[in-house]
């Protein structure tokens, strides 16, 4: 989408419709005065009457009937001003950014509403932005052409009436654009079924990405995870007849002697289950489980497109987990990169033993952190849904910053505990640990087992209940059917109040 800053009068204005937003329970500000006046009071029949009332995500359309050049005035609902922040922007530009789409319209344009003493102008801009592109994602690769094609929005004027911040506007418009392209690099990646998404195909994809974005890439084979004792990966992947790849992908954009910060992403391309199989029932979405793999390149394209000033390193390891004659299966024992070993109680509990590996292999790059990715566990989806991503670590310091970046993306995280008393849980007779440890705190036990796993400090985040819309994902515009790229936009957070 093209996206201007205008600036000037609102009233000299031609657009075919400008989006504006107003608190429930108050009388209208801003630009919106001087459209009331000439809609001689048009808008404010409507608040008095009742017809809208500024709830969050309630709409209102009106026509000027040629009374201004602006065609149609869309009101959005802003909620309760002592509510407001980024997320309501968000929700609130993509709610009206649908109906422009819905409306055939191909540009509009939106103030920039909800100012407070709470957020900057940047924040406002980039929440603004990110809602309207996020909500407009589509994911139709595979729809053929048909006698309707796809409504789409192609421009967007964002007015101000005040020209000395049209600079700052800009420079927050690029930024949420950066990122808003990181998120659909994800999404796209997480919404290709496996059977164009191989674990060959991804790397491919990554090493584009990485070309174009000064992003040092390696992709290890087969014979390079068997020749560093990955068994945990080759183990995975031994009923798939595709391949396995571990993508390596380094940005220096911190001092020469700075640790990086890691991020590893889980790539199961797609989970059958292996010889434990799952129910057919919804198997379909197991293209989703890669979407750790998915967030972390994206996440490391708008980290070198950003220049954020850090040292970063993503890991993600991509295979299949297939059931076939050379399958792994239920009580074998693999044996890791860093010589620990497990015995596999459940092949369904494919997803640790690859991170397994890749988390070992992190450790070579000694990092001052670490955040892992990961649709892990079923039981996580039943203790949060899809409101939150489950958070677990062993440092105190990390924990907090993804908190915080969490509750200023909307990408929320709740933290459950990594005691002692679980290990007890998975402990093997035959081997150092066993893969699964019953029903109970299944995502406690999850990431106990890939604590085994890290020397440094660490961070895991189980997305499986937020990687895709689902039952329980609340509703949002900026999530639309399908995966919604969670953990770019946090991670991105994250790193760019790094050194702040």
């Amino acid at each position: 989408m093209e996206i201007v800053v205008d600036t000037g009068l609102i009233l000299e204005k031609k657009y075919d419709l400008v989006v504006l937003g107003l608190f429930e329970g108050e009388k209208v500000e801003g630009a919106a005065v001087e459209i009331d006046d000439a809609l001689n009071g048009g808008i404010y029949r409507l608040l008095q009457n009742k017809e809208f009332e500024g709830k969050l995500k309630q709409i209102a359309l009106l026509h000027s009937h040629r009374k201004i050049g602006i065609e149609r005035i869309l009101l959005i609902g802003l909620g309760k001003r002592e509510q407001f922040g980024q997320e309501v922007v968000r929700v609130a530009s993509g709610r009206a950014a649908q109906l422009v789409r819905d409306l055939g319209l191909k540009r509009y344009a939106t103030t920039i509403y909800g100012h407070t003493e709470r957020l900057t102008l940047s924040q406002i801009v980039e929440s603004l932005v990110e809602g309207i592109e996020l909500s407009l994602y589509r994911y139709d690769h595979y729809k053929t052409n048909s006698e309707t094609p796809a409504k789409k929005v192609e421009h967007l004027d964002i007015f101000t009436g005040v020209p000395e911040v049209v600079g700052e506007i800009q420079q927050a418009v690029s930024t949420a654009q950066i990122i808003n392209r990181g998120v659909a690099v994800a999404r796209d990646i997480a919404n290709t079924p496996s059977s164009d998404a191989t674990p060959q195909q991804i790397s491919e994809q990554a090493k584009q990405i990485a070309e174009s974005h000064s992003i040092k890439i390696t992709v290890l084979k087969p014979e390079d995870m068997a020749k560093l004792g990955m068994g945990g990966i080759l183990g995975v992947a031994r009923g798939s007849q595709q391949p396995p790849r571990l993508i390596i992908m380094e940005y220096g954009g911190g001092s020469s002697n700075e640790q990086p910060i890691a991020i590893i992403g889980k790539g199961i391309t797609f989970d059958t289950g292996g010889i434990s199989i799952k129910p057919s029932d919804k198997m379909e979405d197991m293209k989703f489980d890669k979407s750790g793999a998915a967030a972390t390149i994206g996440a490391m394209q708008v980290a070198a497109e950003l220049k954020l000033p850090v040292n970063l390193v993503g890991v993600a390891p991509l295979t299949e987990n297939m059931p076939s004659g050379t399958a792994y299966k239920p009580g074998d024992v693999l044996k890791f990169a860093n010589g620990k070993t497990a015995e596999v109680i459940s092949t369904d509990a494919e997803g640790r033993l690859i991170l397994a590996d890749a988390l070992s292999y992190t450790s070579k790059f000694k990092p001052q952190a670490a955040i892992d990715l990961a649709t892990l566990t079923g039981a996580c989806v039943i203790a949060l849904g899809g409101a939150a991503s489950g958070l677990l670590g062993n440092d105190e310091g990390l924990k907090r910053r993804v908190k915080e970046a969490g509750e200023a993306t909307g990408e929320r995280v709740w933290e459950l505990p990594l005691w002692d008393e679980y290990k007890e849980q998975i402990k093997s007779e035959i081997a150092d640990m066993k893969n699964v440890g019953g029903r109970a705190g299944g995502t406690i036990t999850a990431a106990l087992f890939l604590s085994n796993f890290v020397d440094y400090p660490w961070v895991h985040l189980d997305i499986a209940g937020t990687a895709w819309t689902q039952d329980g994902t609340p509703d949002k515009p900026y999530h639309p059917k399908g995966a919604t790229g969670v953990g770019v936009r946090l991670i991105t957070e994250v790193l760019r109040r790094w050194t702040k």
